[in-house]
């Protein structure tokens, strides 16, 4: 049982870490705010990271994500990576990055496997090799240990214990990993963002190597990258038949900060610019989005926001609504229940979107 700070009221969909309710935000914003920033400073210092976005107004800008950090002298970015060194900014590469990888066997249990090639094989022959799921092939994993948010209920929050560690891997590493079986890499984490250069590096490198074979690049992002890198981005995957995966944590910018620490408007622009693309390549769908139910926070209200403005865009965007795990600041709420995921369900539907689905539908409680 948590309880807000504010007005004290008791309930299993309150976070205590938090302190903070639902109600409070949309009518005690400011104070609701605040507070929700104090825990957000906490965690990050936690793990040596910055406590907030550092706008220096006599720093280096860096153009790497949406967060737009003016870096003083000695200090790193929001993501711990980037160092203004006597002006100069250091610590990202193209050559190296902040790095793990994996094989991993398809179908996955990816935000897109019910619409893409790896999954089902939609866009056969020309970027699937089976016109169902690509069993016995791979998908080359590559997470990244650093992120652009600081998500109170991440679910991969330990990627923070990799952050501030020196050890990077070069890009000639995860090239000798693109094996012959190996149809798509998915860039996830963390996020890509921070470590953009090094990313799009290796999807050039990748599909050069691989120019005769299908080879997919996908992106699973919170879509907070600078608008500069975005396009070269778009084109890694729409031109390899891959896809761009985009969280949308919250549509209410007041209840995306108290979750996120940081605003949602560069994602949704940048979501939009996505949009922008899709009568290229109808098929297989080049954009996804997906939303965490989190239990008290994200509720039918949001969803009915997110779902009117994909629908807005087109109807034909596919939405993945996926069930909640107790992780990170926020492991003292409850699993997902499978009321609030029908109604969220409902709501995006009732929005117009035609392809929306339940993931993780085996948290439900």
């Amino acid at each position: 049982m948590g309880r807000c700070r504010i007005c004290q009221n008791e309930s299993r969909l309150v976070s205590s870490k938090l302190g903070v309710c639902l109600p409070c935000l949309r009518q005690r914003r400011e104070e609701a705010i605040r507070r929700g920033m104090e825990v957000h400073r906490e965690s990050r210092l936690a793990f040596g990271l910055p406590p907030e976005v550092p706008q220096d107004p006599r720093g280096v800008r860096c153009h790497l994500c949406g967060n737009g950090c003016r870096i003083p002298e000695g200090a790193t970015g929001y993501c711990g990576l980037r160092r203004n060194q006597a002006g100069s900014l250091i610590g990202v590469s193209t050559a190296e990055a902040k790095v793990s990888w994996y094989q991993d066997p398809l179908p996955t249990n990816c935000v897109a496997d019910w619409v893409c090639p790896g999954g089902s094989g939609v866009g056969y022959p020309r970027f699937a090799h089976r016109p169902g799921p690509e069993r016995g092939y791979y998908n080359l994993a590559v997470f990244f240990h650093a992120c652009s948010y600081n998500c109170l209920f991440c679910q991969n929050w330990h990627f923070r214990l990799e952050t501030a560690r020196p050890h990077t891997v070069p890009v000639d590493r995860l090239l000798s990993d693109l094996h012959p079986t190996t149809s798509c890499i998915c860039f996830f984490g963390g996020d890509p963002g921070p470590q953009l250069p090094f990313a799009l590096r290796l999807s050039r490198l990748a599909l050069e190597a691989r120019k005769d074979r299908i080879l997919r690049i996908c992106w699973e992002t919170n879509g907070c990258l600078d608008p500069s890198h975005l396009e070269e981005l778009i084109q890694t995957s729409s031109l390899s038949g891959g896809c761009i995966k985009f969280d949308l944590k919250a549509w209410n910018e007041d209840l995306h900060l108290l979750l996120t620490g940081s605003s949602n408007r560069r994602t949704l622009e940048n979501f939009r610019k996505v949009a922008e693309w899709l009568p290229r390549r109808p098929t297989p769908p080049l954009l996804i989005a997906s939303t965490l139910l989190v239990p008290g926070y994200i509720d039918e209200e949001e969803v009915r926001g997110i779902a009117r403005f994909i629908a807005s865009l087109s109807p034909d965007i596919p939405y993945r609504l996926l069930a909640f795990h107790p992780h990170f600041y926020l492991d003292d709420l409850p699993l997902t229940s499978r009321e609030l995921a029908l109604r969220c369900l409902r709501a995006a539907r009732e929005e117009g979107l035609r392809e929306v689905t339940l993931g993780n539908q085996h948290l439900l409680r």
